[in-house]
C-alpha cells in the first residue's frame, strides 16, 4: 500500500489511476490524516448479481421482482455497457 499526500496525488493523478488499475491501493493524506483510499474497482459485480437473481428464480417476492424489472428498464444501454460482464 502506497501513501501519498493530496498534493502528490493531484499532481500525478494519472499515475495513481494506473497503479490502482494494476491492483495497488493508494492512501491519500491531507495534513497527516487519511482522507481517501484509491484502489482497484471490484470485479464482476454484474455477473454476481445476475447469478444470485437467477438462483432465486420463482422464489422472489413479487414486489422485489417488479423493482428489479423497473430498475433494468430505467438503465439505458450506455450504462449497461459500463458493466462488461452484466
Amino acid at each position: 500500500m502506497k501513501v501519498m499526500t493530496a498534493t502528490e496525488a493531484s499532481r500525478s493523478f494519472a499515475t495513481v489511476l494506473d497503479a490502482a488499475e494494476h491492483g495497488e491501493t493508494i492512501v491519500v493524506t491531507r495534513g497527516g490524516k487519511q482522507i481517501a483510499v484509491i484502489g482497484p474497482a471490484p470485479t464482476a459485480p454484474g455477473r454476481m448479481v445476475k447469478a444470485f437473481l437467477a438462483s432465486r428464480a420463482g422464489t422472489l417476492d413479487a414486489d422485489f421482482e417488479a423493482d428489479v424489472a423497473a430498475a433494468r428498464e430505467a438503465t439505458d444501454n450506455e450504462m449497461r455497457g459500463t458493466w462488461p460482464d452484466a
